[in-house]
């Protein structure tokens, strides 16, 4: 029994801490981050500078893994080079060892000023800056106090046989220390947790030097992880930064890992103590790697360009508009067509995804789909620009006709995409805001009236390039099926809220509205069967019926024209 509460009194000393430690990074983030990160933007001047505003930076987080970060953001935007980047996190990672080297100091007892001095600058201010600096002093009190209360966990594992043969098995396969320690490091995200963890284990006097300084370099090791894998969805230029930052503390460990027990041997005979010992090894690790790794920044930032390369940029302009072909009308046209089509085909992937944006709440997939419309817009106004040149030498009455109907078909694409995202996205975004759910009813009526959408696109797109009149005279008569599919819908709604379920009444007018805005695009994607069936001759000029009285006055001016 007594050795589990030491392990629970050892896991919540830790989770203290690492709470703690999030407390201080995010309320100087909040109280001085945007001067965090004006520090970091114009310190980049020179390797140096770079290297002193990543150390300051991540003193004042106490956290490198905030500071990789923010200068992946630099990077990802091109305000700052992959050479100074990783100049900036060599400097992180000595400002970390740092920190680790002050709160080893003997001041806990500053921990019960720090938590009254933070409580009432809370209290007394109403401000967010004063708040956010509350926080962060009431952060630094619990890190001190979960120090003092690590050192009383590990006090009784002086007599424990199991965690004396544990560590002794470390020690004789220091590859494996390196390795739990680089786990836990990736598990907290922080290797200053890891770092402190290990001081007090090493302050109950159960690791040997060697020993000490493996699972610091797994404590190094696995601090560089977590920036990587945060940034691993992001472009190739933050990724450079956070993967180079993790090559620097590789070599450095594979440097050092053969040579660990004769350096925690040197390190021992001028350390005051076993703490002080696994401190001064983070600190000397650190600064070996700055002073090694900080001239070579240029080739290790040249290295990672050719290892991540920039992406080719994307062709977002038009592919099909051949200037050459404009003295060919009908060639000119089937280019205008080709790239109306591809107009058709970007809507389509816009109007897809944003039925998964809407089941999944997904905000990434709101923007992805927001860019493509920007395309739609590009893309419909080179077709329409197109256009209006081959018209200058005039055209047949036959190549008119077929210029207009392509305009007017990528027009009413480009309008398709503007419901999407301007409402469509805008109701996403309502339902992610407020967390609604539509019934398992209403979102299966959803996604009935959005598949027929989508496939009277495809069929609209067809009738674009065929101008088939049978299948354009469908596509007309499914704009009443639509009307009805969307009557019913909203009728079923209706019923729904009579019978008062809750997830329909959250959701009433999101489900209202959705329908509503797929029955538009319907709209505009039928448009594309009028100009086929009036040049057939089988639209009526009008759809209202005749009026009786207009009949019978039509009938007595043909009877008086006649007499």
């Amino acid at each position: 029994m007594s050795a589990t509460l030491t392990l629970v009194d050892l896991l919540g000393a830790g989770a203290l801490l690492l709470w703690g430690l999030r407390m201080v990074r995010t309320g100087v983030t909040r109280a001085f981050g945007a001067g965090l990160r004006h520090w970091i933007g114009v310190g980049t001047r020179n390797r140096l500078a770079a290297f002193l505003a990543g150390l300051g930076a991540t003193v004042a987080v106490q956290s490198s893994t905030a500071t990789a970060l923010m200068t992946a953001s630099f990077a990802s935007r091109e305000l700052v080079s992959t050479a100074m980047a990783l100049a900036v996190m060599i400097g992180a990672d000595v400002g970390t060892s740092l920190v680790a080297r002050i709160l080893a100091l003997d001041v806990h007892w500053l921990s019960p000023a720090l938590f009254l001095a933070g409580v009432a600058a809370f209290m007394a201010s109403e401000a967010s800056r004063p708040r956010a600096v509350a926080r962060a002093l009431v952060g630094l009190g619990l890190m001190l106090l979960a120090l003092k209360l690590l050192g009383a966990a590990t006090e009784p594992m002086r007599d424990s046989p199991l965690i004396r043969s544990l560590l002794a098995a470390l020690g004789e396969a220091p590859l494996l220390a390196v390795l739990v320690a680089a786990l836990l490091a990736i598990v907290a995200s922080s290797s200053l947790a890891v770092v402190l963890v290990v001081m007090s284990l090493a302050a109950a006097g159960e690791l040997t030097p060697g020993l000490a300084v493996a699972l610091v370099l797994g404590a190094n090791l696995g601090g560089a992880v977590p920036p990587y894998l945060a940034t691993a969805t992001y472009g190739p230029s933050a990724r450079r930064v956070t993967l180079g930052n993790l090559a620097v503390r590789l070599a450095g460990c594979l440097l050092v890992l053969p040579l660990a027990g004769r350096l925690g041997q040197a390190l021992a005979s001028f350390s005051a103590g076993p703490a002080s010992l696994v401190v001064d090894a983070h600190v000397a690790f650190n600064m070996a790697l700055a002073l090694l790794f900080l001239p070579l920044v240029g080739a290790l930032g040249a290295l990672a360009q050719r290892v991540l390369p920039a992406p080719q940029p994307e062709e977002r302009g038009p592919r099909h508009l051949d200037e050459s072909a404009l003295d060919t009308p009908a060639v000119a046209l089937a280019c205008a067509a080709r790239e109306t089509l591809r107009v058709g085909d970007v809507v389509e992937t816009m109007l897809a995804r944003s039925l998964d944006a809407l089941r999944r709440d997904d905000i990434k997939l709101r923007h992805e789909i927001a860019k493509m419309d920007d395309e739609v817009d590009d893309l419909q106004e080179a077709v329409k620009l197109y256009l209006s040149r081959l018209g200058r030498d005039g055209l047949d009455d036959a190549d008119a006709r077929r210029s207009t109907e392509i305009l007017s078909f990528a027009i009413n694409l480009e309008h398709m995409g503007d419901i999407i995202v301007k409402s469509l996205l805008d109701l996403v975004a309502k339902k992610t805001r407020h967390h609604l759910r539509f019934s398992d009813e209403g979102l299966a009526e959803i996604e009935a009236l959005h598949a027929r959408t989508m496939e009277n696109l495809r069929i609209a797109m067809g009738i674009f390039i065929s101008r088939d009149v049978k299948l354009a005279r469908q596509l007309l008569e499914v704009k009443t099926e639509i009307r009805a599919l969307e009557r019913t819908s909203a009728e079923r709604h209706i019923e729904r809220l009579r019978e008062g379920r809750l997830e329909t009444l959250q959701t009433s007018a999101l489900h209202l509205d959705v329908l509503r805005d797929l029955k538009r695009i319907n709209a505009h994607i039928t448009s594309v069967a009028y100009p086929i069936l009036d040049e057939a001759g089988e639209l009526r000029q009008s759809r209202l019926r005749p009026h009786p009285a207009g009949d019978e006055a039509a009938a007595r001016s043909g009877r008086a024209a006649a007499h």
